[in-house]
């Protein structure tokens, strides 16, 4: 499983579409384990542009602190699952919690 989570300075980038980099994070789905974790530099924002993205990069689920719904919708389009509302925090952290079922998630931080 790949896990993308948007950054900005190392941590979770509130707003999905204004990161700098995102950490795609590759989970052993036997052992629910981190198996490494790649930062990329994303192409310049456009609407629409990042999840097709990162659907080319074989991802399955984005954590984010804040999405659009039209992110949402192409992501779900391509299969890939959407979780907002997650804190700051560096991506291995999120993605540990996330699979650990502790993973806390407030109200999207995005507004459109």
């Amino acid at each position: 499983m790949k896990i993308a989570i948007p950054c900005a300075e190392g941590q979770l980038c509130m707003h999905f579409g204004h990161c700098e980099q995102f950490a795609l994070v590759e989970v052993d789905d036997t052992s629910k384990t981190i198996a490494g974790t790649t930062m990329l530099t994303p192409p310049p924002h456009e609407p629409g542009l990042l999840p097709r993205w990162l659907a080319e990069k074989e991802t399955n689920l984005v954590i984010a602190g804040g999405m659009g719904m039209r992110a949402q919708q192409i992501f779900a389009a391509n299969g890939i699952e959407v979780v907002t509302g997650a804190s700051s925090a560096t991506p291995e952290t999120v993605v540990k919690a996330y699979l650990a079922g502790t993973l806390a998630t407030g109200a999207n931080a995005c507004d459109h």
